[in-house]
């Protein structure tokens, strides 16, 4: 009976242990914010300098952009022949033999090249070295576009 009772008070123990490990962590001091500048008084008598404008806002959210880029006559509405017209080039690029139908080969041409350009040994394998000559090559960005 005394093995019971002094399990129970163990447990109870830890369980008690635990809650206020819990609660310690969920308590630590928050980092305190950044100070504010202190504004800049003008000494009686002297001039502030002016404030330079500020630039306009685009007034045009990312999704009207969107509608008048596919707009082409600028008419408030998109066609049908609007919405496919962009495409007709790189479709008829994929085309290869102009039947106006994408194979499968047709369609993964520029994987198929890729791989046989990369294939140096033409073992129709890749092996490490000849797949990392695959990976997309990144744009660089400007650092800043300040002018």
């Amino acid at each position: 009976m005394f093995r019971y009772l002094a399990g129970a008070l163990a447990a109870l123990l830890l369980v008690t242990g635990v809650f206020f490990i819990w609660q310690g962590r969920a308590q630590q001091p928050q980092p305190l914010a950044a100070p504010v500048p202190a504004p800049v008084l003008a000494k009686p008598g002297q001039a502030l300098p002016p404030i330079p404008q500020a630039p306009a806002a685009d007034p045009k959210d990312k999704e009207e952009k969107r509608f008048a880029r596919a707009d082409k006559n600028d008419d408030g509405r998109i066609t049908l022949a609007e919405l496919i017209e962009p495409r007709r080039k790189p479709f008829a690029k994929l085309d290869l033999n102009g039947d106006g139908r994408l194979s499968f080969e047709e369609w993964a041409v520029k994987t198929i090249d890729k791989f046989e350009d990369a294939d140096a040994d033409d073992s129709k394998a890749l092996t490490a070295p000849e797949f990392a000559t695959t990976a997309p090559k990144r744009k660089s960005k400007p650092a800043c576009a300040c002018g």
